[in-house]
């Protein structure tokens, strides 16, 4: 992982030049580059900070997660979550486009800004962000979460950590993360004139309350892709 990952959003009304968001992040660290931190009064740490946020406001002044969604808050702020528009999205050679309700262009946008914002509660959806599969719907974000957490417990297990073979971790962290969206969904309330953007958390907490339930369903909805592996 030696060069910056950048994946460049253009969302705009079908037929017409996007208008361009970039999230670029740091190989080394998994830190968000860009989208830069912008001071507002509605992301503010203690405007609506979340119960389980263990940042205190006087030490951190913007919620990190807040605070790195100006640009898209100024770009579909004023927009209403069902308008259709054209997304493009351009990660070195791959390119991906979708005409789709705005609602689901800044769900996968949003999406992959927490992950990497510096948020506490997102930390540890990092390693999917580095591999962002833009407009993943909820089967593919099941199946890339518990592939991506299972994998970073066989690392723990070969450096002699405890692994989560169970994935109680997996469970807790999305549990946590739907008090993360309940109150970003609150910030965006007073940040935008209209409900795009605050439906696209609503739609990131759908899947955030779906992956423990899955997860406590023996992720049964996955096994017939795994039909005859390891069988002689």
């Amino acid at each position: 992982m030696a060069a910056t990952r950048r994946f460049h959003y253009r969302i705009g009304p079908p037929g017409q030049a996007g208008q361009e968001i970039t999230v670029a992040i740091d190989p080394a660290t998994l830190d968000c580059l860009e989208p830069a931190a912008e001071t507002h009064s509605w992301a503010q740490l203690a405007n609506h900070q979340c119960p389980n946020c263990p940042l205190d406001p006087v030490v951190t002044p913007l919620c990190p997660f807040a605070a790195r969604l100006a640009a898209v808050v100024r770009h579909v702020g004023e927009m209403l979550s069902f308008e259709t528009v054209d997304v493009e999205i351009e990660s070195g050679t791959r390119r991906i486009h979708g005409r789709v309700p705005v609602q689901t262009a800044a769900r996968s946008l949003i999406g992959l800004i927490a992950a990497v914002s510096g948020c506490p509660r997102t930390a540890f959806l990092r390693p999917m962000a580095w591999f962002h599969l833009p407009l993943a719907d909820e089967e593919e974000t099941l199946f890339r979460a518990a592939s991506s957490y299972l994998l970073g417990q066989y690392l723990r297990s070969r450096a002699g950590k405890m692994p989560d073979w169970t994935l109680d971790g997996l469970t807790a962290g999305y549990q946590a993360l739907h008090t993360v969206n309940v109150a970003m969904a609150q910030r965006l309330r007073e940040a935008c004139e209209q409900d795009a953007a605050v439906n696209a958390v609503v739609l990131l907490d759908m899947f955030a309350k779906a992956v423990p339930y899955s997860v406590d369903e023996s992720l049964e909805s996955l096994q017939p892709l795994f039909a005859g592996m390891g069988e002689d």
